[in-house]
C-alpha cells in the first residue's frame, strides 16, 4: 500500500508532465523557410513562363552558323607559261588589279598574223570587185565574137549556097559536053571548100557563144560573193577582222585581273608554271559581301520567314561586338540531303535525327567595314520571329 501511495503522490504533484510529452512544439524558422521555398517555385515558374512567353516564343537562336562568301576562283582564258605574280596570299585587292601577267610572246605574233590576213583578205576583196567590172566588158567582148562567128558562118552557108549551085549546073551541062571536066572538078573543089568553110564557121560560133556564156558565168560567181556588200561588210572581212579581235582578246587575256574585291587565299600559281585554261591560280574572298549561313534545326522554323531581323555575335569579337542583319531565304534542302554520302533513312536500322536547314542571312556592309570578318568563322545568331 505504500508504494501505491507514493505513486499516486507522484501523479499528483506532477499533472502537467504527461500532456506535455504529447504536444509538437512550434518551429518559426522552419515554417519560414517552407514559405521562402514555396515563393521561390511560384516566382521561378512565372519567370520561366514569361521568358517563354515573351522572350524564348519570339526569338529562334544557334550557334551553329558560320560566315561565308561568294568566293572567286582566278583562272587562266588561255594557256601561257607565267611571267610574273604580282599577289600573294592575304593581300587585299581591287577589282582590276593585276594579279598574274602571262608570256604574251605568242600572243602577239597571233595578232600580227591577224593583221596579215586581214589585209589580205580586203585586198583580195577589192580585186573581185575590180574584175566584177573587166568580166562585165569581157562578156560583151565575148558577145561581139559571137556577132562576128555569126556573120562569118553566113558568109560561109552564101559561099556554099553559091558553090552547090555552080557544081549542080555544071554536072547538068556535062552530059551536053559543053562544060570540060576541069571545070566541073573545079566546081566540086569549090563546094567542098565552101562546106569546109561553113562547118569551120559553125564551130567558130559554137566556140564564141560558149566563150559568152563562160564570162557570164565568171561574172555571175563572182558578183555570188560581192554582192550587197562593200569591203568592209563582205564576209570574208568579218571573219578575218573576227580573228584579229579574238587574237587581240588573247593578247589582253596574258594579263590576268583581280574580277572583285577581296582577299587573296589560296595562292597555287609560280614564275615559269606554264598553265592551262581553267586552271585555277588562286582564290579571292570578297569578305565586304561576307553573310553568315545558320543552320538551325527543323523545329526551330515555324515562324522564320526572309526579311526578319538577325543579331548576330562571333567568336572573334565576342559579345563586345554585334552584327544585325535580316534573313535572305533558306537552302534548298538540309546539310544531309546534300552530303556527299546522304543518309540511307529506307533501311531498317532507322533512328529519327532532327535536321538542319541552312538559313542564309545578310549582314550590314558597314558592320562589316568596321569589324571585318573572314569566311568560316563561327556565329551566334538570333532571329526575332515575332515583333
Amino acid at each position: 500500500m505504500t508504494k501505491v501511495a507514493d505513486a499516486q503522490t507522484y501523479l499528483d504533484e506532477t499533472p502537467d508532465r504527461a500532456p506535455s510529452a504529447a504536444k509538437t512544439p512550434s518551429n518559426p524558422r522552419r515554417a519560414r523557410l517552407f514559405a521562402g521555398l514555396a515563393g521561390a517555385v511560384a516566382i521561378a515558374s512565372v519567370g520561366a513562363w514569361g521568358y517563354e512567353h515573351f522572350v524564348a516564343d519570339r526569338h529562334v537562336v544557334t550557334d551553329n552558323a558560320y560566315v561565308g562568301a561568294n568566293l572567286a576562283q582566278v583562272t587562266p582564258q588561255i594557256g601561257a607559261p607565267v611571267a610574273q605574280v604580282l599577289v600573294d596570299d592575304t593581300q587585299t585587292v581591287k577589282r582590276g588589279d593585276v594579279l598574274v601577267r602571262l608570256d604574251d610572246t605568242d600572243a602577239r605574233i597571233a595578232v600580227a598574223q591577224a593583221e596579215a590576213q586581214l589585209a589580205q583578205t580586203e585586198r583580195k576583196v577589192r580585186g573581185l570587185m575590180a574584175t566584177g567590172s573587166g568580166l562585165t566588158a569581157m562578156i560583151a567582148s565575148r558577145a561581139a565574137d559571137q556577132a562576128r562567128a555569126d556573120a562569118q558562118l553566113a558568109s560561109a552557108q552564101a559561099d556554099l549556097d553559091k558553090a552547090r549551085i555552080d557544081l549542080d549546073r555544071r554536072q547538068a551541062l556535062v552530059a551536053s559536053g559543053s562544060v570540060s571536066g576541069e571545070e566541073l572538078t573545079s566546081a566540086r573543089s569549090a563546094y567542098a571548100s565552101a562546106l569546109a568553110n561553113v562547118k569551120s564557121a559553125q564551130a567558130a560560133r559554137a566556140q564564141a557563144a560558149a566563150n559568152r556564156m563562160s564570162a557570164t558565168g565568171d561574172r555571175d560567181a563572182n558578183s555570188a560573193l560581192i554582192v550587197d556588200t562593200t569591203v568592209d561588210t563582205n564576209p570574208e572581212v568579218l571573219a578575218a577582222r573576227a580573228t584579229l579581235d579574238q587574237a587581240r582578246v588573247n593578247l589582253e587575256r596574258t594579263v590576268i585581273r583581280a574580277p572583285v574585291d577581296g582577299v587573296v587565299s589560296k595562292r597555287q600559281v609560280q614564275v615559269g608554271q606554264r598553265v592551262q585554261a581553267g586552271q585555277t591560280l588562286m582564290t579571292i574572298a570578297p569578305l565586304q559581301a561576307a553573310y553568315v549561313d545558320a543552320n538551325f534545326k527543323e523545329v526551330q522554323l515555324a515562324h522564320v520567314r526572309p526579311g526578319q531581323p538577325v543579331t548576330l555575335t562571333s567568336d572573334l569579337y565576342g559579345d563586345d561586338v554585334t552584327f544585325t542583319g535580316h534573313v535572305v531565304g533558306f537552302a534548298g534542302g538540309t546539310g544531309s540531303a546534300f552530303a556527299v554520302v546522304p543518309a540511307q533513312n529506307a533501311t531498317g536500322n532507322w533512328i529519327k535525327v532532327v535536321q538542319r536547314l541552312p538559313v542564309r542571312i545578310a549582314l550590314d556592309p558597314a558592320q562589316l567595314a568596321r569589324h571585318p570578318l573572314q569566311v568560316g568563322l563561327s556565329m551566334t545568331a538570333d532571329i526575332a520571329v515575332k515583333n
